[in-house]
């Protein structure tokens, strides 16, 4: 005897049915007062849990951004190296092809050496960068400028802060010039050497002074290319690097490809990331940690899921002996509570996602929390901690939903 198709329907399972109960009794209060509380209580630390993750990953992302923006006035958009060695040569023609490579706005040439530096009886030991007129394209070194200008010619240069304030100098000081000190290159044994012939020494004044952070202001000082090419005693083909700015949207790969051809693989291309993969490296190493502490958190709180829906399971015990007895199995049973607590923890997530991110906007917008008093804390809103986030809250919710609705058993029905 064949079953007529609403006989079909009628055992068929409703794939809404466990989610219709659920929403019902996220909505509902329990006749216990007790439960009620406990719910709230649990609803709140998954609210309170997410929007310290969030803001905690904020503050990080504004962190990195605010720590980068450093060394992103030094560092170009993409740099050449020499692949062995300290120096390369670069020839008129290899100049000309560069202009020619597409995704390239702006190139500038550098020469770096370890020197010493005195003035008045002052030392310190630092490094000088010698670079064209066109370095101030390439990077974003003149919007450090805090005294002075950007002046490298005729024995005029650029020091750091920190060099400034060690050896003591005054910007533009035409009878009291910073001496640079760097040894001439050679073999031999150096105490045969007249000393007088052991190094090359240039006065150099003192145009403007650069501020960046403390390790790099007392690194540096700029000085005009030929000049520090002919203290070095190298050719004026002779360099150290070369920094290239380039267009929005240039594909980085192509651009390495083709100047590693044009140099025959005599240099190494790094981009800015690579130039500061020890800071990257560290940055991204304090994130992760901080994202598994307050997961850990998160983990512990979410244990209190676990107790709401076993107390709810209880509560509602009468509830699902009478699901049972009018059919419903114990594996839909279960996802009642499943869905149920993927419900109050996702709620719950989504609005300390939404807390959270009003206290970024509200610090983005206003700078209420201050490191000092002219500069707020560094907060980024990125999307991505949106999807973290939620990611997981979900993950655990899911796990601890699982863990919960899995002590529904024909035991507790019966």
């Amino acid at each position: 005897m064949t079953s007529c198709p609403k006989e079909k329907n009628r055992n068929r399972p409703n794939l809404n049915f466990p989610l219709y109960i659920a929403k019902r009794y996220v909505r509902s209060k329990s006749s216990q007062n007790a439960v009620n509380i406990i719910n709230f209580i649990t609803f709140l630390v998954i609210v309170i849990g997410s929007a310290a993750l969030f803001i905690v990953l904020s503050g990080f992302a504004g962190l990195k951004t605010f720590s980068l923006s450093f060394s992103n006035a030094f560092d170009p958009d993409l740099k050449a190296l020499p692949a062995t060695g300290k120096f390369f040569s670069i020839s008129p023609e290899q100049e000309k092809a560069l202009e020619n490579v597409e995704g390239v706005a702006a190139y500038s040439k550098e020469i770096v050496e370890r020197v010493y530096l005195v003035h008045k009886k002052l030392g310190h030991i630092a490094e000088i960068k010698g670079v064209d007129e066109n370095y101030t394209k390439a990077t974003g070194i003149d919007s450090t400028i805090a005294i002075g200008g950007w002046s490298i010619g005729q024995n005029q240069g650029v020091a750091g802060w920190g060099i400034v304030d060690i050896l003591n100098l005054t910007p533009n000081q035409v009878r009291n010039p910073l001496e640079v000190i760097a040894f001439k290159p050679g073999k031999g044994s150096i105490s045969q050497a007249n000393p007088a012939n052991l190094y090359n020494s240039t006065p150099l004044i003192i145009s403007g002074v650069y501020s960046v952070e403390e390790d790099l202001d007392q690194k540096y000082v700029f000085a005009d290319l030929p000049l520090v090419q002919a203290m070095l005693e190298k050719d004026d083909t002779q360099i150290s690097g070369i920094n290239f700015k380039l267009l929005e949207g240039a594909d980085i790969a192509d651009i390495k490809k083709r100047i590693e051809t044009l140099f025959d693989n005599k240099v190494e291309l790094r981009d800015r990331q690579e130039l500061n993969s020890s800071l990257h490296r560290m940055l991204n190493t304090e994130n992760l940690a901080t994202y598994l502490i307050f997961t850990l958190v998160l983990i512990i709180a979410l244990f209190n899921v676990v107790g709401a829906i076993i107390m709810m399971i209880l509560d509602k015990q009468q509830n699902s002996k009478t699901l049972y007895s009018l059919g419903t199995t114990i594996k839909d049973i279960r996802r009642i509570y499943f869905v149920q607590g993927i419900l109050v923890t996702s709620l719950g997530g989504l609005i300390g996602v939404i807390l959270g991110s009003l206290l970024i906007g509200s610090q983005l917008a206003f700078g209420w929390l201050k490191i000092t008093p002219s500069l707020a804390y560094p907060v980024a809103y990125q999307f991505i901690n949106v999807v973290i986030v939620m990611a997981t809250i979900v993950v655990l919710g899911i796990i601890a939903s699982k863990i919960a609705s899995s002590r529904v058993t024909k035991k507790l029905l019966a």
